[in-house]
């Protein structure tokens, strides 16, 4: 089974929806099956390309109720183990960080690529780490056991600049709207980042409609999903 999981560092409930996923991927009897594959979005493709305090970025575009939806989140990544520290959390254009993941992916391949992908989201909502800084990037790759000198080689040039915005248009021509969007065997799409409980029932179902040859839902077909307003209820809307 393949799973392509649209996101974006800066999603909060992206981070809350790896984690989920993860837990429900280890109570899946066929996970060894199972292809994971990180594909970039940018919830702001136009964000200026310099470290922006978070609070003063997320109450620009949500006045008051920004920390109400900032003190939302922290409860609930509490929940699942994951620290949010939104006082520290330094906003910046995700492109050079998604260009980043792509090369990872071709170089050392998907769990190294999902390693990385995991760090990035702890480090940027937890430890203050601009993911649009060549140096932060380069020491978190390291700190997954990735080797240095080829990633901050990566990140000195333009390679896969191109590559990776047609990836994100490709996106939006599937239809992903907000992330995380989870698409299933190019079949079906969930939005948002559900308990884990309804990861493991969708993987089971999937897992039984591939099995059966049952491969006539169109790309897209949501099996579930918990989109919402800027970052709530699961999803963060573009």
């Amino acid at each position: 089974m393949k799973v392509e999981i649209y996101s974006d560092i800066a999603c909060p409930w992206c981070h809350v929806g790896k984690r989920r996923f993860e837990q429900a991927l280890a109570a899946f009897p066929g996970a060894g099956d199972v292809e994971v594959i990180y594909r970039p979005f940018q919830l702001d493709p136009h964000a200026p390309e310099e470290p922006l305090p978070h609070r003063e970025v997320l109450a620009a575009k949500y006045g008051p109720q920004s920390v109400a939806m900032d003190d939302h989140i922290t409860r609930l990544g509490a929940d699942e183990g994951l620290t949010f520290d939104f006082d520290t959390v330094v906003e910046n254009n995700s492109l050079l960080a998604h260009r980043l993941l792509r090369f990872v992916l071709e170089r050392y391949g998907r769990e190294a690529q999902a390693r990385l992908k995991g760090r990035l989201l702890e480090a940027h909502f937890g430890e203050g780490l601009d993911i649009g800084d060549r140096e932060h990037l380069t020491d978190a790759a390291v700190t997954v056991d990735l080797d240095r000198d080829p990633v901050a080689a990566f990140l000195d040039g333009d390679d896969l600049h191109d590559e990776v915005l047609d990836e994100i248009e490709e996106a939006r021509q599937r239809g992903v709207t907000a992330v995380p969007t989870f698409v299933f065997e190019g079949q079906w799409a969930v939005q948002g980042g559900q308990e884990p409980a309804t990861f493991l029932k969708i993987l089971q179902q999937v897992a039984a409609e591939t099995e059966a040859g049952a491969g006539a839902a169109e790309a897209g077909t949501e099996v579930g999903a918990g989109s919402g307003e800027a970052c709530a209820d699961g999803a963060c809307a573009v």
